[in-house]
């Protein structure tokens, strides 16, 4: 397609930009809107998806049809049904009479499913029905109906990743994706950012009856390094909040920092929750069982080298250059004994299982026992936090112990070990 055609194209859909990625997908779009082929249009929320859209309908032989654009995720479940396929009277509460659905209303026309990534797995075999077949049933019907609908589809999510999930039809995506379109991000687009800035703030400045802003170098700089996670629609609301709340007209770094949200840690905070209940897991909770499985996993790695190395008489030399190392592992008894044992016991029996050395007056500071005392100590207390966190999932979860693993990020089995372990009751 020559470069001209695609600026016919931008200009009559309102497409701002010139960047390769940007003109690409202009291409795409025109080349397959004259076909009854299947289009699925990806990109971040807020890049235009819609725009794309209406080039294909446009463009397409159902041009002279009902044009409908549904956000997917903006329906209940309870009723996407019956909005896209419609209802008979009586089928459901409520359905007080007879309605079309969309699929019935845009017959010849294009319907444009956004977000289809949220449809229900029972929503999306009705609609793989209408696009291999083109024929749907409403609900509460058993009267098949035909229909002659263009569907052009778009995902702000990748739905590959959700069909391995089990979120999204594997044959649907197959047969959505017959002909994919990607929109780029805004921070792909390189020097579209500043065309779109005059755009919108001549768009502003006619609107409010104001002069446009212009941006200093210093800010423009910072528009064009920025990400822009909300894309153009980002973009968009950040010129009209300057145009109206500025009175300088020319925008400098300070100023434009100043709409701009500052960057976030990415570390997940730790917090409570409003209205969660005081035996609930909490973010803490959570955190404190990643901590013990990390050194339960760092104590079973030492235990295993230790193993090893007493077992090769060419490395035994190895466990006595590091005595630090293995000192705690070479006194005390057969470990996997020892953990199968309640954690409740008598403090006399616990402390049998420590070899302290006898107190002399040449040794009245046993450093390695005292380390070793410490260690037991503090895996006691790690280990007393896993059982707190198995008894407050299952609380929470009524006993209930296939959520209670899910909840702790564990398998069915491994809770049941642990509760055997712990010596859990039924709670």
């Amino acid at each position: 397609m020559i470069d001209t055609e695609v600026s016919s194209i931008k200009q009559r859909f309102g497409i701002i930009g010139n960047s390769p990625s940007l003109n690409h997908a202009i291409e795409v779009a025109v080349q397959v809107a004259p076909t009854d082929m299947t289009v699925l249009i990806t990109g971040e929320s807020g890049v235009g998806k819609e725009s794309f859209s209406k080039i294909i309908h446009q463009l397409s032989h159902h041009k002279h049809g009902q044009f409908i654009a549904i956000n997917c995720g903006a329906i209940p479940e309870g009723t996407i049904d019956s909005e896209l396929f419609g209802h008979e009277k009586g089928s459901f509460t409520g359905a007080h009479e007879a309605r079309k659905g969309y699929f019935e209303v845009t017959n010849r026309g294009t319907i444009f499913l956004d977000e289809i990534g949220e449809m229900p797995l029972g929503t999306q075999a009705r609609l793989l029905r209408v696009l291999e077949y083109g024929e749907f049933i409403r609900v509460g019907s058993s009267k098949i109906m035909k229909t002659d609908v263009r569907v052009v589809t778009a995902s702000n999510v990748d739905l590959l990743e959700a069909v391995y999930r089990g979120k999204f039809r594997e044959d649907l995506y197959y047969r959505l994706s017959t002909v994919p379109i990607q929109v780029p991000p805004l921070r792909e687009r390189g020097a579209d950012i500043e065309l779109l800035f005059r755009k919108f703030a001549g768009d502003f400045a006619e609107k409010y009856r104001v002069k446009p802003i212009q941006l200093s170098p210093e800010a423009k700089k910072i528009i064009l390094n920025y990400r822009f996670p909300g894309n153009i629609r980002q973009l968009k609301n950040l010129i009209e909040q300057i145009s109206v709340l500025e009175i300088d007209r020319e925008v400098n770094a300070e100023t434009i920092l100043k709409y701009l949200p500052h960057p976030t840690s990415n570390i997940p905070a730790l917090y409570k929750r409003p209205g969660e209940k005081e035996d609930s897991l909490s973010e803490r909770d959570l955190l404190y069982k990643v901590l013990f499985d990390m050194k339960k996993d760092m104590t079973d790695l030492k235990k295993l080298v230790f193993r090893m190395l007493k077992g090769d008489n060419q490395r035994s030399g190895i466990i006595e250059k590091h005595q630090d190392l293995f000192q705690s592992l070479s006194e005390e008894k057969d470990q996997t004994e020892i953990s199968q044992k309640s954690l409740i016991l008598d403090p006399q029996e616990e402390l049998s299982h420590l070899k302290l050395a006898p107190i002399t007056e040449t040794n009245k500071h046993p450093v390695q026992d005292i380390a070793h005392v410490t260690e037991e100590e503090e895996s006691l207390s790690l280990e007393k936090k896993e059982m707190e966190l198995i008894i407050k999932a299952l609380r929470k979860n009524n006993n209930k112990r296939k959520y209670a693993a899910k909840e702790l990020g564990i398998s069915e089995r491994t809770l049941y070990r642990k509760i055997k372990q712990y010596e859990i009751q039924d709670l």
